[in-house]
């Protein structure tokens, strides 16, 4: 069995679980989301709590892969359960000399030392805020109940502009550490 597959999930209050056709649906304050689950999968709804365990009968294909999806699918479910009930939260901080973005609703503008501005449409599940204060990196607030769909956000965003290791300019997560390269030796000859 998955170490992590047989924690069970707590689910908090405001929050409904429910199971139909392979399909988990979990409802909350934040939004609802949905996911499928295997089928080698058994998925235990119970009040207050959900757990999931491996089924044992030889239909469900080989015990490795059984062991991983039990794993998958507790971490995809617990992911939902916290997203709905907390939400997640993401902060981008452009690193550069004109470097600068603002939103109007959820279309991003991005000017990142290109010749033109990127526009960039965010899915109307992630809630996006721009900050632009004097003297300090422009930041980019991004929120979702979705933690997958965040993550992809954020990594088309960084795409754009990576942070390099000679200066550090580029975006990046707030408290990231980026690693640092020395230029050109001075004295070699």
């Amino acid at each position: 069995m998955s170490r992590i597959g047989k924690l069970p999930i707590t689910v908090p209050a405001g929050v409904t679980v429910s199971m139909k056709d392979d399909v988990v649906t979990v409802k909350g304050p934040k939004g609802e989301l949905s996911q499928y689950v295997n089928p080698a999968i058994h998925v235990n709804i119970e009040p207050g709590r959900v757990t999931l365990s491996e089924k044992e009968d030889a239909m469900t294909g080989d015990a490795k892969q059984r062991h991983a999806f039990h794993g998958l699918y507790r971490a995809l479910v617990h992911n939902m359960v916290v997203g709905v009930s907390e939400g997640y939260k993401k902060q981008m901080e452009l690193v550069g000399v004109g470097y600068r973005a603002s939103n109007q609703g959820n279309i991003i503008e991005l000017t990142l030392g290109y010749t033109h501005s990127i526009f960039i449409q965010l899915p109307p599940e992630v809630k996006v805020e721009t900050k632009s204060e004097r003297n300090k990196n422009p930041l980019i607030l991004l929120e979702s109940c979705d933690k997958q769909l965040l993550g992809q956000v954020c990594a088309k965003i960084r795409s754009f502009r990576k942070p390099e290791p000679y200066k550090g300019k580029g975006i990046k997560f707030v408290g990231e550490e980026i690693r640092r390269k020395s230029g050109k030796s001075a004295g070699a000859k």
